[in-house]
């Protein structure tokens, strides 16, 4: 799947992705990121995968394009 990266929380490891066609953005972690998390940067395109966790969709498995 690709997204954009919408904002991230470099201090709190996490951010989110936005998705065309879908009303919510996709949370990501640090961990699901292949790459260095500090390399992505707000606006740049990426492709993951979801992964339903107890708290709802999660990106993974996430590289830029």
């Amino acid at each position: 799947m690709k997204g954009t990266i919408k904002r991230i929380l470099y201090e709190k490891n996490f951010g989110f992705l936005s998705v065309e066609d879908e009303e919510k953005d996709i949370f990501f972690h640090r961990s699901g990121v292949k790459e260095d998390f500090n390399d992505l940067k707000d606006g740049e395109e990426v492709e993951f995968e979801i992964e339903n966790k107890d708290r709802g969709p999660q990106a993974t498995n996430i590289v830029k394009v």
